[in-house]
């Protein structure tokens, strides 16, 4: 069948930590298996969380120690992709019947990683690393390389992910075109107006239906103590999740100032009627004239080479 239901949850980190993110989570598994949905995107890291208004202790030429403390607890709030956390999404994927992309923030070693976890209906498990973290998230996050770049084959169609401000690199867009990807998934923190006119850009661009969830996270002074400066009757994430079809038309949402689940029923054949006139990867290509080349080679710190006095 073509025709399909996708979904964003926007849901936010708990102040309580990740074990308690992963139950709000789990906590909204009746309405997913009610929606029926065949994919479900949530928020950039919402399971190690985003600490807007944090600064670590970071200043030019030196870093305090009470950062350095910081940094580690927010580390240990981290998640393996081998560890608990994923299982049991793993098994949310597989009992509610419908494919998963997740915010995450990943331990790789003592580095973390803002990544996107993909989960198929069959607990098949894929990531991406996002390749740019954005201004002061370059102190706390690593940068993924071009291994992660997955456009998947799941019951919805084909998926691929970009995180936050990911999305507004160019050539980023076009190698996920030309991959073919069907589902753009958009995880991310960015509530602000413009959110809604990029997204609608790149679905048109792409003429690919998008998702993109955003966290909700209420006033810090109610729940979240990051930015005391914060004003108290504004949230400190409003939200925004949304979806949109091939042709920039809003499907559902965009959500503000509260959780919820948004879902819209989609026909997989709508993107070939508006790549019709405008095929991003195909016909308005002109490979003739621009060419773009992607490193999908892993880029490890070290390559250990063992020779024969090797043991």
């Amino acid at each position: 069948m073509k025709k399909k239901i996708i979904a964003a949850l926007q849901i936010g980190s708990s102040s309580q930590g990740t074990a308690q993110t992963l139950q709000l989570i789990l906590g909204y598994k009746e309405r997913i298996l009610d929606s029926k949905c065949d994919l479900l995107v949530m928020p950039e890291a919402l399971l190690g969380g985003y600490p807007k208004g944090a600064d670590f202790g970071t200043k030019v030429g030196y870093r305090t120690e009470q950062g350095r403390e910081d940094f580690l607890h927010y580390w240990q709030q981290a998640i393996d992709i081998d560890g608990p956390e994923v299982q049991e999404l793993v098994e949310l994927a597989k009992s509610c019947n419908t494919s998963i992309v997740i915010g995450i923030i990943e331990r790789g070693g003592s580095t973390l990683y803002c990544t996107a976890l993909f989960i198929t209906e069959k607990g098949e498990i894929s990531k991406h690393r996002k390749l740019m973290p954005t201004a002061s998230e370059r102190l706390i996050w690593g940068q993924g390389d071009g291994s992660t770049l997955p456009v998947l084959e799941v019951s919805a169609g084909r998926i691929g992910a970009a995180i936050c401000w990911e999305n507004y690199m160019p050539l980023l867009r076009s190698a996920m075109y030309a991959k073919g990807i069907e589902i753009w998934c958009a995880p991310t923190v960015d509530d602000r107006d413009i959110w809604q006119a990029s997204m609608q850009h790149i679905a048109y661009e792409g003429r690919c239906f998008l998702v993109s969830a955003c966290q909700y996270q209420s006033s810090p002074t109610a729940e979240n103590s990051l930015d005391p400066s914060w004003p108290k009757d504004k949230p400190l994430i409003r939200g925004g999740s949304v979806i949109i079809s091939p042709m920039g038309e809003i499907l559902a949402g965009p959500l503000y100032n509260e959780e919820g689940l948004i879902c819209a029923e989609i026909d997989l054949d709508e993107i070939v009627k508006a790549r019709y006139d405008l095929d991003p990867a195909g016909h308005y290509s002109r490979p003739d004239i621009f060419q773009l080349t992607v490193n999908e080679q892993a880029r490890p710190a070290a390559t250990i080479v063992k020779t024969e006095n090797n043991n």
